[in-house]
């Protein structure tokens, strides 16, 4: 009988911690960053996840301010290049235009960016609007082709160019995504281009992309060679370099302040120390940012990077995307701030702003804030390529989410909570 007892309480035990370590798991900070936890469709943010527990904060950047920047980067150079930029004489300006994934709220934001900044916006009937009075009203859907300016989804727009009228018209516009359902995919821009050219030849005066990745894939397949004038995102070191080659602009999204940011609020949470604590106070070691590189929104519980403009007269300032900032990059002393382990998710191995830029940055602070990160790399595709590599969240401190699906936070969360 008392051994029967006996294992009756070894059993009840070993419950009770196991209960114990979900409920640590559950309170343990977690950060999203990158990939806003949100409706892929309506972008409603998903105040469930932000609000998870007392330690969860988001940390991205502006994207619609950034995408507005893009847009009005993309106008400002085709006032100051006017002639020969209609390439073939027909008093249109063509632009074709590469799109990252519908679902996403970054590339959903570019693209409407660059149509209201072109003309070429209309209201998003889906969503209700009859007219665009701010950027959230502008339709996002790609529209295949429209070389004869018919599409519903977009209209001709005018620019007028050292005294000429110019129509500005989307050509065509799609989807980047390939045969595995990877978004943002490059390779796929690059097949892109190459049937956009084989179809429209010189109605193509212009490209523009939701991102560097897929706008350098174009550049280096054909727009290099054409002369045609190009656009990104993201300021990654290739695209930076390759303004000097003719790669006309990209915006930098300030990849080490928010990288920076991911880190520092876990840090700050794992701690239990003031959220703002290296961010608008100066921790121990003097890192702080200042008011012009980012703000923090307290009722969702999110913090934004700034973005910049990166063109032909300031591109050599931002060539080495990977560098950390002296102002933020002092190290932690183990008695501030004692080792810490964390898991990190990346989307998609693939992935060339995450991967060559933000990860690299990642690296810099994570040394500096004394994490121990084990970085933990997906396929793009399926949000449980990267949940089952999360197989006991009870050997990590913290945790840092970047997500496939924006729509998917409810997935990690349950994950948590086991």
């Amino acid at each position: 009988m008392k051994k029967i007892l006996s294992l009756v309480l070894a059993a009840l035990m070993l419950l009770g911690i196991v209960g114990a370590m979900a409920e640590a798991n559950d309170q343990k900070p977690v950060i999203w960053f990158n990939r806003q936890p949100s409706n892929s469709t309506t972008g409603e943010l998903d105040m469930d996840a932000l609000n998870f527990n007392g330690k969860t904060y988001y940390v991205g950047f502006d994207a619609k301010q950034g995408a507005e920047l893009q847009g009005q980067m993309i106008v400002d150079y085709l006032l100051a290049h006017g002639e020969g930029l209609d390439r073939n004489g027909d008093g249109i300006i063509g632009y074709v235009l590469c799109i990252g994934d519908v679902g996403h709220n970054d590339s959903i934001a570019r693209t409407r960016g660059a149509r209201k900044a072109l003309g070429t916006a209309v209201p998003d009937a889906a969503q209700g609007k009859t007219e665009i009075e701010t950027i959230d009203d502008v339709d996002s859907a790609p529209i295949g082709t429209n070389t004869d300016g018919t599409a519903t989804d977009v209209q001709d727009g005018s620019i007028e160019i050292d005294g000429t009228t110019y129509i500005v018209r989307e050509l065509a516009s799609q989807e980047m995504k390939n045969s595995s359902g990877a978004t943002w995919d490059a390779p796929t821009a690059g097949n892109a281009i190459a049937a956009w050219e084989g179809s429209f030849g010189d109605q193509i005066d212009v490209v523009v992309s939701n991102n560097d990745g897929m706008g350098m894939a174009v550049f280096n397949a054909w727009s290099k060679e054409a002369g045609v004038p190009t656009f990104g995102y993201d300021a990654n070191s290739d695209a930076v370099a390759a303004i000097a080659d003719g790669y006309c602009g990209t915006i930098s999204q300030n990849a080490d302040v928010q990288a920076y940011l991911t880190l520092r609020t876990l840090r700050n949470a794992l701690d239990d120390a003031d959220i703002m604590v290296g961010i608008s106070t100066p921790d121990a070691a003097g890192n702080v940012l200042t008011d012009d590189l980012y703000y923090y929104d307290d009722a969702t519980r999110c913090f934004y990077a700034l973005n910049g403009a990166v063109t032909a007269d300031n591109y050599e300032a931002f060539l080495d995307a990977t560098a950390a900032n002296p102002a933020f990059s002092n190290q932690l002393s183990e008695d501030d701030a004692a080792t810490k382990k964390v898991w990190l998710s990346i989307y998609n191995s693939a992935d060339n702003f995450l991967n060559a830029t933000y990860v690299p940055q990642l690296k810099n602070y994570a040394a500096a804030l004394n994490l121990d990160v084990e970085y933990v790399l997906g396929d793009g595709q399926t949000e449980a390529n990267l949940i089952d590599k999360l197989g006991n969240p009870s050997e990590y401190d913290g945790f840092a989410i970047n997500m496939v699906k924006t729509d998917n936070a409810a997935s990690y969360m349950a994950k948590l909570m086991q």
